[in-house]
């Protein structure tokens, strides 16, 4: 695909400075880019790269910069806001072609949208319903009677169990499992464990992206519910009955236990763990490699093993780094002790 840089501006309703005709064909990064490419400077410390980038066209701020004049620059308020938009537009050129491919297996119950895009050994089984434009990637497994909305995509080797459902622009990346069994034994009195039947199932809402090789599990009764405009990030596990609130980010190996409930707009670090039958209220941060063993109100940062207030960690922290200057200043002043001790005993015999 290819833009012009004006033509570029007026997508993300920027200002040129420069040349407004130099074309553009592809997205870099700065310090890599070669002519042709579009990039952008969020960080001021890449500012440096703007005199001798090879690329057409930086997404800038407003300001005096010093650049080539091989170099268009275009004014936006938010560059990054604005690279990560022409991203998806280019990245939209590179569409599978619609169509089923002919090793894919399709029960004959199934209902498909209008325009949608089914890849090569793909199957899909009885009574499950694909939505318009909505592509599926090679060598997908959707089980039966799965919901799946219009203008998702499901990326090669994604696995849905039955009776999940899945929302309207949705992504899920290659290797996800949506749906399969939970986690859940009943011990009996001989030590074994006895399976409980996961008998719920998976409700993802619109607008969510899933990593790849995220597992989210069935729930035993009920649903385990992804709310719309969730952001999870690759390797995270979702327990059974768990529910994760609207716009709430996920970052990677982190891993929910059963039934607790993250609220809006929370944002987990990675590497966090939450255990079982908890709630984290809207707005809660969690720092990376987090253990939470207990339930947070609204907006509380939160980060350590267990977990505590944010403000609390890095105050108990401070006194923790120098804990072993602490002991060495204890066995001085023992020592001290000791040896005046030592010396009052020496004083009383002598008189």
């Amino acid at each position: 695909m290819k833009f012009k840089v004006q033509e570029i501006a007026d997508l993300v309703g920027g200002r040129v400075v420069g040349n407004e005709s130099s074309v553009i064909t592809q997205c870099s990064k700065i310090e890599d880019a070669e002519q042709g490419s579009l990039t952008f400077l969020s960080n001021p410390k890449y500012e440096l790269h703007l005199s001798n980038t090879n690329a057409s066209a930086v997404l800038v701020k407003p300001g005096n910069y010093k650049h080539s004049k091989k170099t268009s620059l275009i004014e936006v308020d938010d560059p990054y806001l604005s690279f990560t938009q022409l991203l998806k537009k280019f990245e939209s050129n590179h569409a599978s072609e619609v169509g089923i491919h002919s090793t894919a297996i399709i029960a004959t119950d199934v209902t498909l949208g209008k325009n949608i895009t089914v890849g090569p050994y793909v199957v899909i089984e009885s009574g499950s319903q694909i939505g318009h434009n909505s592509i599926i990637g090679s060598h997908c497994w959707i089980d039966q009677e799965v919901q799946i909305g219009s203008d998702t995509k499901l990326h090669s080797r994604v696995s849905i169990y039955s009776k999940t459902s899945i929302g309207n622009h949705c992504e899920i990346k290659s290797g996800s499992v949506v749906g399969s069994d939970g986690f859940g034994y009943a011990p009996q009195k001989d030590k074994t464990y006895l399976k409980i039947p996961q008998t719920g199932n998976v409700l993802i809402h619109d607008n969510v992206h899933l990593g790849s090789n995220v597992t989210i599990d069935r729930a035993t009764i009920g649903s385990t519910i992804i709310h719309e405009g969730v952001r999870i990030d690759n390797l995270v596990q979702i327990a059974h009955n768990v529910e994760v609130g609207k716009n709430t980010v996920i970052a990677a190996q982190s891993g929910i236990s059963g039934s607790s409930k993250l609220g809006e707009n929370c944002v987990l670090g990675g590497q966090v763990g939450l255990i079982g039958h908890i709630k984290l209220g809207n707005g809660v941060r969690v720092q990376g490699q987090s253990g939470i063993t207990k339930s947070y109100s609204d907006n509380t940062d939160i980060q350590g093993t267990p977990a505590i207030k944010f403000h609390d960690y890095y105050r108990a922290y401070a006194i923790f780094r120098r804990l072993p200057d602490l002991e060495r200043r204890l066995n001085d002043i023992e020592n001290q002790l000791k040896n005046a001790s030592k010396d009052s005993a020496t004083a009383d015999t002598i008189q």
